[in-house]
């Protein structure tokens, strides 16, 4: 991953939370749930 995909990956990601923080969505802690819940998921297998 170059330095441009990973900075580009980043300001997305906090333009992302930002808007879900001052629209108050409350999708970024639903994300994080199914985020563990696959992570949870992906360690059955190793």
């Amino acid at each position: 991953m170059t330095n441009r995909i990973a900075l580009g990956i980043g300001i997305v990601l906090s333009v992302v939370l930002a808007l879900d923080y001052v629209l108050g969505l409350g999708t970024s802690l639903f994300m994080a749930r199914k985020f563990l819940d696959l992570i949870q998921a992906l360690a059955v297998w190793r």
